[in-house]
């Protein structure tokens, strides 16, 4: 965030439906945001849309902020909160509870194929989890929700929450290994 602009006068700016201060807010935000949106989307397009639509819930509740925490952290509350209403509304939010697939990884922690990775790299690697994976793998790794927060938020158990965790992170190495060719054997 640019730190030449007084956030609060800013948001009270907005609370009075100043539309520069709007303007300014969005672009201030958006990038950050666009990332959030796409973290869950998948996709550009509907991340775009997300955002938009993040934007207008955040101007229509910004009265209800009332200075405590951080702003942007109650925005990026907003913008989670939308990508799972999407995902709902799309029936493209399901869970793997017991997929056979994914029980034979092994996830081994001392491996550190990551670290050689770009941000990029390893975003892609996320964005091809399937769904449920990749949305309890953001809301947890990522956004710090706790596993009892993330099951009330999905309505599903706790134990669901950890298990997705879990399989996300087994297939997230796989995936890595297998773009960056590393295999076993070779350490």
């Amino acid at each position: 965030m640019d730190n030449s602009v007084d956030l609060q006068a800013l948001i009270e700016r907005c609370k009075s439906q100043d539309r520069a201060a709007r303007k300014q807010l969005y672009e201030l935000f958006a990038p950050a945001m666009q990332g959030v949106c796409f973290r869950y989307a998948g996709e550009k397009e509907t991340a775009r849309d997300l955002l938009h639509e993040g934007f207008i819930k955040v101007f229509t509740k910004i009265d209800t902020y009332l200075g405590a925490g951080s702003f942007e952290g109650w925005m990026r509350k907003i913008f989670v909160t939308t990508s799972l209403e999407f995902l709902r509304s799309k029936q493209r939010f399901f869970f793997s509870i017991d997929n056979e697939e994914y029980k034979e990884i092994a996830y081994e922690e001392n491996e550190n194929v990551v670290e050689k990775l770009s941000a990029e790299e390893i975003l892609q690697c996320v964005n091809e989890l399937p769904t449920g994976f990749r949305t309890v793998f953001n809301m947890y790794a990522v956004e710090g929700y706790s596993h009892a927060e993330i099951a009330n938020m999905l309505n599903i158990k706790e134990a669901s929450s950890r298990s997705q965790f879990a399989r996300a992170r087994m297939l997230l190495q796989e995936k890595i290994r297998k773009l960056y060719g590393y295999e076993r054997k070779n350490e």
